[in-house]
């Protein structure tokens, strides 16, 4: 009996801990290039598999985020021609079903990213070709408001075939959303708006309230905050670097600029996507063109970094890729080979191996774990 009992209470703790390690995927796409209909959903279990549950079309839903409770997605559409524009669903995490509720234009032409507040009461959308960010509020039904504030951004860089005009890439909240720092590959500035959630109409300030200049054709993308220190990595797009800021009071400082690569070759970068591991111990930035491969570094106790290596993502354009909450898997999103690619990462060292499991999905370029 006591035996018995004992291998119950095993199996039930074996059970639940393996439960706890399962994260299923929200996947946006490209659609108007290859086989793709729009946003899948997946199940991610423990041991690095996954399975399809389903999928809902959309139109060019290259990235898109989730509700804290998971009950609601947004995603961009990323249209020109003063079509670009923002997606809001009911969402059954457990079914996996999708009920469009609305659609509201984005203020700018091919929005590229979105985020949102932890409370859920504005999503901040970054429209590249349009050149400015638009704050748009969220109704209670869960919904997107058609009242928005648009900041447009001005000027140009170096890189006249990228650099023409702005192109804001993506915005993101600091941790204690005060401030919302926004990146501009165009212009090659990182601004800092403050930021008032209490503000139904206009959230952001008119101005930044501070900017940070990165070297001159540099094209900041995306950005991560470090989880536990005053820290900002970005990755700059066009000169395959990450630069290392310390964050305070809405001021941005730099600490360090560091390649995505070991030695400097022939080889054209287009830096994509930056995350930290959930522990802070280690940074990874995707790098596209010529590269295709993840490099990775250690973050040092003051928050520079040192290069460890590269890891290819065995396919073609990491546009995305994530890290699951509990820090054992490492997705990449392939765009050209129509693929993700699941790592398995070494905690201590920060190195990926394959673990051979694959999702095929058209064109996948945004990666969201839903819990």
């Amino acid at each position: 009996m006591f035996h018995t009992l004992i291998l119950s209470v095993c199996a039930y703790f074996s059970f639940a801990q393996k439960n706890q390690l399962n994260y299923n995927l929200l996947i946006g796409t490209y659609t108007n290039a290859g086989n793709s209909e729009g946003i899948y959903y997946y199940q991610f279990s423990a041991d690095g598999s996954s399975k399809a549950i389903s999928k809902q079309k959309a139109e060019e839903p290259s990235f898109l985020i989730t509700s804290t409770n998971h009950q609601f997605v947004y995603a961009v559409n990323e249209l020109g021609k003063g079509n670009g524009a923002v997606s809001a669903y009911a969402f059954n995490k457990t079914t996996g079903e999708f009920k469009l509720l609305n659609t509201v234009l984005s203020g700018g032409d091919h929005p590229c990213h979105i985020s949102t507040d932890r409370s859920n009461r504005f999503v901040f959308v970054s429209n590249y070709s349009g050149g400015n960010l638009s704050a748009i509020a969220i109704n209670s039904d869960g919904s997107l408001s058609n009242e928005k504030q648009t900041i447009q951004h001005l000027g140009s860089s170096t890189n006249k075939s990228r650099q023409e005009k702005a192109h804001v890439h993506s915005a993101v909240l600091s941790p204690d959303e005060k401030f919302l720092v926004v990146q501009d590959l165009g212009t090659d500035k990182i601004s800092v708006y403050a930021v008032d959630l209490n503000n139904p109409i206009k959230p952001l300030s008119e101005n930044p309230l501070s900017v940070f200049n990165s070297n001159p054709g540099d094209g900041p993308r995306h950005i991560s905050f470090h989880p536990t220190k005053p820290l900002v990595y970005a990755v700059q797009e066009l000169t395959g670097s990450v630069t290392v800021l310390a964050f305070k009071k809405g001021e941005l400082k730099k600490l360090q600029q560091i390649n995505m690569f070991d030695k400097v070759t022939d080889k054209k970068s287009g830096a994509a996507d930056i995350h930290l591991s959930p522990d802070g111990q280690f940074l990874y930035a995707s790098n596209r063109v010529d590269y295709n491969d993840l490099a990775i570094y250690k973050v040092t106790s003051n928050g520079t970094l040192t290069w460890v290596g590269s890891q290819p993502t065995l396919g073609l354009a990491p546009r995305n890729f994530a890290i699951d909450p509990t820090g054992n898997f490492l997705l990449a999103a392939n765009q050209n080979s129509n693929e993700i690619v699941v790592f398995k990462r070494n905690k201590t060292t920060g190195l990926l191996n394959d673990t051979g499991n694959r999702i095929s999905v058209g064109r996948p370029v945004c990666i969201q774990f839903v819990r």
